[in-house]
């Protein structure tokens, strides 16, 4: 979020120079826009040199956390990548749906779902990098089959990309990929869409971990 700090910095410096030109015509006084704007160009420099941008993330969270379709689309973004995680056996250590929450629990940015940190080898390489290229598109893939477009996913898109490129993989390649990963979350999801859609209830909820994974059981064996 530091990007957004940077770009409130900017909206401050714009709102001063309108403030300045506007003023006259509204009997502002000069010294309420340079003061507000200098609080906002100090708030958001701390923010961004101190608290790597927790500040803005919590308020811009909480500002469009008054929306029910946000909040619930968030969840359902986040429900895709905990049943995808569940299904690739990649163990899940937590998860919050809000900036808020993911402050309280240490975790960066606005939240998400949480993971073990991998048992890498050269010979689990391979195959780890794929089930985390599915892992990391299932939110955008949750997104795309409940509401035919996607808000979310920018981060997610992003690790995919840094990480194939880290193994050297080509452009052209990671592109591919990239495609390729969603539709295999697509796949697993509407395979298991009851289970998908009972994990997001459970996680509205803030059901724990433990009893999410149980009811995700439950329906692969009422599946079978």
């Amino acid at each position: 979020m530091q990007q957004t700090s940077l770009n409130l910095i900017a909206i401050g410096v714009f709102a001063m120079t309108m403030f300045s030109l506007l003023g006259p015509l509204f009997n502002i006084s000069p010294a309420v826009p340079a003061i507000a704007t200098f609080s906002i160009l100090s708030l958001a420099t701390i923010d961004t040199l101190s608290w790597q941008g927790k500040g803005v993330n919590l308020l811009v969270d909480w500002v469009a956390g008054a929306s029910p379709q946000y909040r619930d689309r968030i969840i359902r973004h986040e429900a895709g990548h905990f049943l995808v995680a569940y299904l690739l056996d990649i163990p899940i250590t937590g998860y919050a749906l809000s900036a808020w929450e993911a402050f309280k629990q240490k975790q960066p940015g606005q939240g998400g779902v949480t993971f073990a940190p991998p048992d890498l080898t050269s010979s689990t390489l391979p195959v780890l990098i794929d089930r985390y290229c599915t892992l990391w598109m299932a939110g955008i893939a949750a997104e795309t089959l409940v509401y035919d477009s996607v808000e979310g996913g920018a981060e997610d898109r992003q690790q995919l990309r840094d990480v194939l490129a880290l193994v050297k993989r080509p452009n052209s390649e990671i592109l591919q990929k990239e495609r390729l990963a969603i539709l295999q979350a697509k796949t697993l999801i509407q395979t298991h869409w009851t289970a998908y859609e009972a994990l997001v209830t459970a996680m509205e909820q803030r059901t724990s971990v433990a009893e999410c994974c149980e009811l995700i059981q439950q329906h692969k064996k009422t599946n079978h």
